[in-house]
């Protein structure tokens, strides 16, 4: 353990530099709060900041993937494309930062190992990897829904003596897989991106797939000067239409369900859908996440063009998803990823009946064979929601670790609070939209939403809130029914706990969609907080 230093009492401390923790340090500076945010790596980014591999890229277009709070920042910034590559959206996240001055208000490379509730004296006992120790009133956790990657089951990866790579850890220097024989682990949405860029250089590359991905074209497009002078022109009403979508950003969003249009119809409305890219086919029909027979007959026609790209049929069979309904799982977004199996020199390993086993030295072991390498690439996805707020010890009222209060599931209220933790908010908690809403758009509401509540306890002379039980209860029980209407928690992903090995089941998203969430917090906030118990 590091030595202890000397005791900073504050305001606030900001756990995260990402988007959420980079607006939430703006605001509180603009409250005149004295605080200080603490991120892990050496600048600016969070993600974007880490994933760093071949083929990185938003599948949020940049329109929706960008801040809405500053006018200036709209004008000064231009996106080169509809759906942005890693090192623009890295570039913009330390322009705000520039633009801002931003980075005064964190320590960089510097981790969070513990935040504890003191009973006697109301207030936070923040301790870091440095040796630093802060008291502070309120605590901020905006450590992101995606940000503590999944250790594999299959042994240890030291095992494996050639070139290692985590695309959740890629390194910063380049990287050259000419000549190799590449293996990858993984075929979640990181994977699909990350397979067409090294099948362009590798001698031979081996993907390991256990369960397949619904995933679809992109087409990205690039901007030109007129058109990025009609969207920063239209952006206040472009930001008025996506604060009030349900999703929180401007992807087309449709009221017409499935079957109230003829088949011929339909097929056109589909054909129109693949040809457009994007996930326009989430904005197709209106009920494909609560009709399984409308969502069987889009994931046969999304099969039936995967057989199309797909020249061997054997192969073609073996990536096409089945036994989960589409967009259940992460609706992913490619550039030629289906493409890339024609290439001789890409070989699928099916590991459905065929587990990898293990490691050695250079190869992967599967139940059926072994396959030698050069190098290997694991992208076998995070422990979402939850994964980064019990990766270091967080500890409420009465020593209540947070491991203990989650140990059946994650309980919060908004998903930016919890019972029994009194003045610690969540930025895109569990239980909130998160995954199923434009992220930037819900960082900025949770961002604003805590903001008016520390002004509302100052003005009331307090200096402490809590949830209570109840109101904590009342929310979870909304959320679990309207997760029971969709379909999306009938699906084993990372959405529902189902890819980490002995998390509790369940889906900890709030479905209701963007706008009524927002809805529910403003009304709360309309109501002075009633669900809050002030002190």
């Amino acid at each position: 353990m590091p030595e202890m230093k000397s005791i900073r009492k504050l305001d606030a401390v900001v756990v995260g530099a990402g988007f959420g923790g980079m607006y939430m340090a703006y605001k509180l500076r603009e409250m005149g709060l004295d605080f200080v945010g603490f991120e892990a790596a050496d600048d600016v980014g969070g993600v974007w900041y880490w994933n760093r591999y071949p083929g990185a890229r938003c599948d949020l277009m940049s329109v929706d993937y960008s801040y809405g709070f500053s006018r200036e920042i709209e004008q000064e910034w231009t996106w080169s494309e509809q759906f942005a590559a890693q090192p623009e959206i890295l570039a913009y996240a330390k322009f705000v930062a520039d633009r801002l001055n931003l980075r005064p208000l964190f320590q960089f490379e510097t981790r969070v190992v513990s935040a504890k509730w003191d009973d006697d004296r109301s207030l936070w006992i923040v301790a870091t990897d440095k040796g630093d120790v802060f008291e502070a009133t309120y605590c901020i956790m905006a450590t992101g829904p995606l940000s503590v990657p999944k250790e594999p089951e299959f042994g240890p990866l030291s095992n494996f003596k050639g070139e290692l790579y985590r695309t959740a850890s890629w390194p910063k220097e380049n990287v050259s897989f000419e000549g190799k024989r590449v293996g990858l682990i993984g075929t979640g949405s990181t994977g699909i991106q990350v397979v067409p860029e090294v099948a362009k250089e590798a001698k031979e590359l081996y993907v390991f797939q256990r369960t397949p991905s619904f995933t679809m074209p992109m087409r990205n497009t690039k901007f030109d000067d007129e058109f990025t002078s009609e969207l920063k022109r239209h952006y206040p009403q472009i930001r008025s239409v996506a604060y009030n979508s349900p999703l929180g950003g401007v992807r087309p969003q449709s009221t017409r369900p499935y079957f109230s249009i003829p088949l011929e119809q339909r097929q056109s409305l589909m054909e129109d859908a693949w040809k457009q890219g994007g996930l326009a086919f989430l904005g197709t029909f209106s009920d494909l996440l609560i009709n399984e027979e409308a969502n069987e007959e889009v994931a046969e026609f999304v099969r039936g063009k995967i057989r199309q790209v797909v020249k061997d049929p054997e192969t073609a069979e073996k990536l096409i998803p089945r036994g989960y309904p589409i967009f259940a799982r992460r609706p992913c977004l490619d550039t030629h990823y289906y493409e890339a199996f024609n290439q001789p020199n890409v070989h699928l390993i099916d590991c459905i009946g065929n587990e990898i086993e293990r490691l050695s030295d250079n190869a992967v072991h599967t139940q059926n064979e072994t396959v030698e390498l050069d190098a290997l690439i694991i992208a076998t996805g995070f422990d979402g929601m939850t994964g980064a707020l019990l990766n270091f010890e967080v500890t409420g009222k009465g020593g209540l670790p947070l491991a203990d209060k989650w140990a059946d599931g994650a309980s919060s209220y908004l998903g930016m609070m919890m019972h029994g933790f009194p003045n610690m908010f969540l930025i895109c908690g569990p239980n909130g939209p998160a995954v199923l809403a434009n992220i930037i758009s819900l960082n900025e509401q949770n961002v604003d939403w805590i903001c008016a509540l520390i002004d509302h306890i100052s003005e009331t002379g307090q200096h402490c809130f809590e949830v209570t039980q109840e109101a904590e209860d009342q929310w979870m029980d909304e959320v679990r029914s309207l997760a029971e209407l969709t379909l999306v928690s009938k699906a084993k992903t990372w959405y529902t706990g189902a890819n980490i090995q002995g998390k509790p089941r369940g889906l900890t998203v709030y479905t209701g969609g963007f706008k009524r969430y927002r809805d529910s917090c403003d009304e709360i906030a309309a109501k002075g907080y009633e669900p809050l118990v002030l002190n």
